[in-house]
């Protein structure tokens, strides 16, 4: 134990005497998540919208103004020509175009339901969907307060037989909707819980590697290896320093996304705390694995990025899971990040307890043993 406080305090002296090593630590990860926080995010809040009305009524007018009353539509093209309107859409200056139809208020009063053709520019499809959700919402509202039905027709239209039927009446059906643990919809509190994942995963993973790697360049690892200290003792010497500033990042990133985001946390800060340590053996194990592999940093970052891409696509931060087809969904079950990610989210904004995350808690404590144990075997391997 003495060996290991000497080589503790020598680990953290060398890293606080670095300060673009201590601006990677502390400063850095904040700065990431008040940037990615407000960044990546599938919510759209100006959409360009040209319109074509061809009914010059005052409930085609109505439509148009429910639309830009919402803040989410602006118009900025106004025509009678569908051609102009798809144009605009080509040259990418609307991303939205509204076509009422000749004898839309006609319709409205005498069979009590009408269509309006929404288009979409669906070059990027998760926006596209976002936008058609927030217009077909408006639209429904708009067809509560006029007591007649309006149809979004988007890519299709109705069959002649279904316009031609009359519908009298207000609609009988009427759907309520309530969104659960985040009734605001407020992308930030789905996307800040996963940031922290990533944000403490780069400095578990790369720092470790980098922090290894850079002694092995220097020819310091080398002279380490032929003093009498264990393996076990040099190890724990090398991850704990970083294990502790990875912890102390995750605590200044809660308070961030409470004080800043206003992100819920009704759940157990206490279980947070604990999945993570378990979650960092293995992210350490990985920055200790790859620092046996590689001869150089650049090598190192090299392949931390490259693993962290694939973690990330996989890992349920930007993509649902259960979206992803069979093969992937069963590979992200091997991906501590999905696990994390989703223990996170559960705890902070549905106040999950130990039993409800405890097939998180055991993934990660098998994958983090797992990799850990393999990372050390392979430096045994490496230092002889």
């Amino acid at each position: 134990m003495r060996v290991l406080g000497f080589l503790l305090r020598k680990e953290f002296l060398q890293i606080f005497r670095d300060r673009t090593i201590l601006g990677m630590l502390f400063i850095m990860p904040v700065i990431q998540l008040l940037v990615l926080a407000n960044a990546v995010t599938f919510e759209v809040t100006s959409v360009r919208m040209a319109v074509v009305d061809m009914d010059h009524s005052s409930m085609s007018r109505g439509v148009v103004t429910s639309l830009a009353a919402s803040g989410r539509f602006v118009p900025v093209e106004s025509s009678q020509s569908q051609a102009l309107a798809d144009g605009a859409m080509l040259d990418g200056s609307v991303n939205m175009i509204v076509v009422i139809p000749e004898g839309f208020a006609r319709k409205l009063e005498t069979m009590r339901r009408a269509q309006v053709q929404l288009i979409f520019d669906a070059e990027d499809g998760a926006a596209a969907g976002v936008m058609r959700s927030y217009a077909s919402a408006i639209l429904a509202q708009y067809s509560l307060d006029v007591g007649a039905q309006i149809f979004p027709v988007v890519s299709m239209r109705l069959s002649p037989a279904a316009e031609r039927a009359p519908v009298r009446g207000r609609p009988v059906l009427e759907v309520r909707h309530r969104g659960w643990y985040n009734p605001a919809l407020d992308y930030r509190e789905y996307m800040v819980p996963g940031i922290l994942v990533i944000l403490v995963t780069i400095v578990g993973s790369l720092l470790t590697a980098m922090n290894i790697v850079r002694e092995k360049e220097a020819g310091t690892l080398d002279q380490l290896n032929v003093t009498p200290i264990t393996r076990t003792t040099f190890i724990a010497a090398k991850l704990i320093p970083l294990w502790s500033i990875a912890m102390v990042d995750l605590m200044i990133g809660l308070v961030v996304a409470r004080l800043v985001f206003h992100v819920p946390m009704l759940g157990s800060l206490l279980l947070i705390f604990v999945a993570a340590t378990i979650y960092l053996a293995g992210a350490l194990g990985i920055g200790l694995w790859i620092s046996t592999v590689v001869e150089t940093q650049q090598q190192a970052m090299f392949l931390i990025f490259s693993l962290l891409m694939v973690y990330l696509l996989m890992g349920g931060l930007f993509t649902p899971l259960r979206g992803m087809p069979v093969w992937a969904q069963w590979a992200a079950d091997l991906n501590p990040i999905a696990h994390f990610v989703a223990l996170m989210r559960s705890v902070l904004l549905k106040g999950s307890g130990v039993r409800d995350v405890a097939g998180h808690l055991l993934a990660l404590t098998v994958i983090g043993a797992c990799v850990l144990g393999i990372a050390v075997r392979q430096y045994h391997k490496s230092s002889r």
